[in-house]
């Protein structure tokens, strides 16, 4: 029993002059979550955390403070030290838009959504009874009926071109036809189920897309789209129908043809400093694109 309890003795004296655990690998201490007890939270005392933070889109979404280049026809120039470039879907090599996106910018690509162009490639699989009326000042262009399975399967495929090439996002074109004389019957509800039907197509293959024109539907539409396309907002007094978009923090790429925005300084430079109170990011171009001339408000 003696024997016992000396060994039991030196035994408790054993476990109570264990070294320290420095060399033992420890579990590592959580981070404390973003602006939580360091000061920097929102609350006060820095003892409340703050909301989510929403997650990043999963395609291109341009800031408000992109500048831009549209060119649709001609040799695209490339030498313009902007953030984004619009340029044709069809005519725009792959070779062209990886060009491009080597510089760090991006590359929206544009195609008509709303019209039958007899130029294109995928012409002859439209339908005849989706053609509609012919688009005034545009040879070769018909409207198109974009209630039409056929049409959205067509521009489905359009999108996985834009996929195939690289482009960040696309520009869907002649997307009010309903205020238009298409030959069709179309409504405001045929419209918007049309426009969000090409929003959730892009969305769904990672690439962003713009709302061009429509400017009615703009408060609708404004949080399916990633920025805005508008042609003439100035000339027409209509900017203040993108504001949904410029509220929402997101980009509007707008461009001017009134020549005289080309040939007086004066009224190009009173049309630029609206154009930037108003957060607009705006361009003068020739109306068929070319990049005959240019000039811009940043």
């Amino acid at each position: 029993m003696r024997l016992l309890a000396v060994f039991m003795f030196l035994l408790a004296l054993a476990v109570g002059c264990q070294p320290s655990d420095t060399n033992v690998e420890q579990p590592p201490t959580p981070a404390p979550a973003s602006g939580a007890g360091n000061g920097s939270g929102n609350g006060s005392g820095g003892g409340s955390e703050p909301g989510p933070t929403p997650a990043p889109a999963a395609w291109y979404v341009p800031p408000a403070t992109a500048t831009w280049q549209w060119q649709l026809s001609g040799t695209v120039n490339t030498t313009y030290p902007v953030n984004v470039y619009d340029i044709d879907l069809f005519d725009s090599p792959t070779g062209l838009i990886a060009n491009v996106q080597a510089g760090g910018r991006r590359v929206v690509c544009y195609f008509s959504a709303g019209s039958y162009e007899n130029w294109r490639p995928d012409a002859g699989a439209f339908p005849p009874a989706d053609l509609g009326n012919a688009l005034g000042g545009w040879p070769g262009e018909r409207w198109l009926d974009i209630r039409s399975a056929d049409v959205r399967r067509l521009m489905a495929a359009r999108l996985n071109l834009a996929l195939q090439k690289g482009c960040d996002a696309v520009e869907p074109d002649n997307v009010d036809g309903y205020t238009q004389d298409t030959g069709f019957p179309l409504s405001g509800a045929d419209q918007l189920a049309y426009n969000r039907f090409l929003a959730a197509e892009a969305h769904a293959r990672g690439l962003g897309i713009a709302l061009k024109n429509d400017l009615d539907q703009v408060a609708a539409l404004v949080d399916a789209f990633d920025f805005a396309v508008n042609e003439q907002c100035h000339q027409y007094n209509e900017c203040d129908l993108l504001r949904p978009f410029t509220d929402a923090g997101k980009a509007v790429f707008n461009a001017e043809y009134n020549s005289v925005y080309v040939n007086d300084a004066a009224r190009r430079a009173q049309l630029c400093a609206g154009s930037i109170a108003a957060g607009l990011r705006t361009l003068i171009l020739p109306v068929n694109l070319n990049d005959a001339f240019r000039h811009s408000c940043d």
